[in-house]
């Protein structure tokens, strides 16, 4: 049995990083007495998959994990049981079962939507909207931005599906996510002048190919 979990990672839970995140979702697992999964061989992995690692820092509301089951169990209450085993950083919205054919999940998403908080070191930019929308436009009229990461050049600008400065003061973000390249919000403040320090970041929302 294959099933999709949506759940939130919020507060001090956006400083666990992606394998600890594996773990923390193994535990909840054993602990919920599900019969999880594992992979052949030497070392026994959970069939655990997470849709697309979140960086450390990020707060988000629209996670995707899928978990496999070695057989088939009743979902009448699993939100309930697994959140009671998880720390409250993690908050499940969702179980569902999704069918076993489907492709990996990492290889479904498309996009995924971000809003940008600033915070109070970027106080003379949240006062000067103008500012802020000029340095946006910039970023959109750019025909490349060329950028650097792990020793490999790439184009972010195809990556800017939507960039846009919200009515009460956020940068909204929509970033592809493609075979080799992903759009990353860090990259786009830096191409804004923005030091990622000085935000808060939220993912809200993962677009899937369909």
């Amino acid at each position: 049995m294959r099933i999709r979990i949506t759940f939130a990672k919020v507060g001090a839970l956006r400083y666990t990083g992606h394998l600890d995140l594996h773990r923390l979702w193994e535990r909840a697992a054993r602990r919920a007495e599900l019969p999880l999964a594992y992979s052949q061989g030497f070392h026994p992995q959970p069939k655990l998959t997470i849709a697309a690692a979140l960086p450390l820092g990020f707060s988000s509301s629209c996670e995707v994990l899928d978990m496999r089951l070695e057989r088939e169990i009743p979902l009448d209450g699993l939100r309930e049981k697994l959140q009671e085993t998880l720390p409250t950083g993690i908050q499940v919205a969702n179980v569902e079962s999704v069918d076993e054919k489907l492709p990996a999940l990492q290889t479904l998403v498309a996009s995924a939507e971000y809003q940008v908080t600033l915070t109070d070191s970027t106080s003379a930019l949240r006062a000067d909207d103008s500012e802020l929308k000029s340095r946006i436009e910039s970023v959109l009229d750019s025909e490349s931005i060329i950028r650097e990461r792990r020793g490999k050049t790439y184009d972010l600008r195809p990556l800017i599906e939507v960039l846009n400065l919200e009515a009460d003061g956020r940068i909204f973000m929509k970033l592809a996510a493609r075979e080799g390249a992903t759009g990353r919000p860090e990259e786009v403040l830096d191409a804004l002048g923005i030091a990622f320090e000085s935000t808060r970041i939220e993912r809200t929302q993962l677009i899937f190919r369909s």
